[in-house]
């Protein structure tokens, strides 16, 4: 008589859990060294569920399917000069900002869930972990096989490694992870699983690649939503990893709440690039910033998660009511600074365009009007008399998020916010509440940051002059700067001039 077949749930369980063994001539405690020291108590590494249960086996086909029709859609879109159906070369100003910033990010997380798969202590989340590691090593990869095709036509993508490495404005998001990386396993699991994961993929991936689609960019908005799906999966992993270790200690909250506090301002922060990359860099808006951050933070996790986290004792975070106060200014602090420095930068940046300036407008009818349309009017005027400007020095960083002192006083879009403390008879300076909170907790670590403006200073970045860094940076000519005088726009012109016919007009 033929068996049955084994349950989803019981082929989980059989190449999974029926894996593991517990030491016997090794003490667990020395087999597992990384996940007592951050105070969390774990009792029953059991009762760790897995909301997916997925197999190795069954991952593997089912991520082989996605790719076989995301490389179909990158081949068709390179082959059919794709590239020349955006709606303007502006947008692929964004694609470099999300490869030099976003796609190392991914990588370093392949390297990191790797690492906990051998040093969390249970069968269930060591398994969930390599899954996830696999996961991040795919989108690496296919985010660079998705915007290599520009790198033949376009500046800014040739060399995103070294830039993500060295250049200020990439500090942002790699001191993030470094921050993360650097923490116990369980805090990094807090800042990736429910920070990146849960608070910035739905307001990264689902936007900007919906944005990717209505400019024309139909093989990063395939890969966008391949990875969808995967995001999905990690957002929830998120999610079940704060429960657990909820569920485990009534000892573990506070510690869990202090994370919760300081990745989501983290996080809050890394994405006011993406919110100057919505509202400025995409020639057709699909979404502004304020709208997004009202429905997919606003509503989906304030109205949605916290509630059910307050069940376990988790408020929301600390500094929640600054970052809403913010959602009508933020992109315009933010793309304002990447204005003036965009010469030492590897992508473009322009004035608005007339529309662009009344949609704002309409968007953000509390704040444009008032305070940056006259700013974006001044900047045409120059322009226009051939004095586009760029900031000639070098900006005052934060010390925890190492965004250059853009932001301004809660209240009071005129006036830069700056926040200092002492530590060991130095000052050290921060651009909001939350970032100061963040270093007062722990200093020790933050007087350690790696800040591009001190170490150009300090004579670590290939030399005194703007020439020196930009070459130490990586960058070629024509990658930063103004883009109406940017080898893409000269491109971008010739390949759409009007076909001139022989022997005729």
């Amino acid at each position: 008589m033929a068996k049955a077949k084994l349950s989803m749930r019981e082929r989980y369980r059989l190449l999974t859990r029926d894996l593991d063994w517990t030491p016997t001539y090794v003490d667990p405690k020395d087999v597992y060294p990384h996940t007592r020291y951050e105070g969390i108590k774990i009792h029953d590494w059991d009762s760790w569920e897995d909301p997916f249960r997925l197999t190795i086996d069954s991952y593997c086909k089912y991520q082989a399917e996605k790719d076989k029709k995301l490389y179909a859609v990158i081949e068709g879109f390179a082959q059919g000069q794709g590239h020349l159906s955006l709606t303007d070369a502006r947008y692929v100003n964004a694609l470099k900002l999300f490869l030099q910033g976003v796609t190392p990010l991914e990588y370093a997380a392949h390297r990191h869930f790797g690492y906990l798969a051998r040093h969390l202590d249970g069968p269930g989340a060591r398994f969930a972990a390599l899954c996830q590691s696999i996961d991040e090593l795919r989108h690496t990869q296919t985010e660079i096989h998705t915007i290599s095709q520009y790198n033949k036509y376009y500046g800014g993508l040739h060399n995103f490694g070294q830039m993500h490495d060295r250049v200020w404005y990439l500090s942002v998001p790699k001191s993030f992870f470094d921050d993360g990386i650097t923490a116990g396993p369980f805090e990094f699991l807090t800042s990736i699983s429910f920070s990146f994961e849960y608070l910035l993929t739905n307001l990264l991936f689902v936007p900007f690649m919906s944005g990717a689609s209505f400019n024309g960019d139909l093989a990063t908005m395939t890969f966008g939503f391949s990875a969808q799906s995967d995001e999905s999966r990690h957002m929830t992993l998120g999610l079940e990893v704060l429960k657990f270790i909820l569920e485990q200690d009534e000892g573990n909250v506070p510690i869990i709440q202090d994370w919760v506090d300081k990745w989501f301002w983290r996080g809050y922060r890394l994405l006011g690039l993406v919110a100057a990359m919505m509202d400025y860099m995409l020639p057709k808006k699909i979404m502004s910033w304020k709208e997004a951050f009202e429905l997919y933070f606003e509503q989906q996790m304030l109205e949605g998660l916290f509630p059910d986290l307050e069940y376990y004792g988790i408020r929301p975070p600390r500094h929640v009511a600054q970052a809403i106060a913010e959602k009508d200014i933020l992109s315009h602090q933010l793309y304002w600074t990447l204005y003036q420095f965009s010469h030492a930068a590897a992508f473009n940046t322009t004035v608005p365009e007339p529309a662009e300036l009344d949609w704002m407008s309409s968007v953000y009818p509390d704040t444009f009007d008032r305070h940056y349309r006259p700013l974006w009017e001044r900047a045409r005027r120059l322009q226009e008399d051939g004095k586009r400007f760029f900031f000639q020095g070098l900006p005052m960083l934060c010390q925890v998020c190492q965004i250059p002192m853009t932001f301004t006083e809660p209240g009071d879009p005129t006036t830069i916010n700056v926040r200092t403390s002492t530590f060991r008879d130095e000052r050290f300076n921060f651009c909001s509440d939350g970032c100061k909170w963040i270093f007062d907790r722990e200093p020790e670590k933050y007087v350690q940051s790696w800040l591009p403006v001190h170490q150009i200073y300090q004579g670590n970045c290939g030399g005194a002059s703007i020439p020196d860094v930009l070459a130490w940076y990586g960058f070629q000519p024509g990658d930063g700067g103004e883009y109406l005088t940017s080898p893409d726009k000269v491109n971008w012109d010739k390949w759409h001039a009007p076909a001139v016919v022989a022997g005729g007009a």
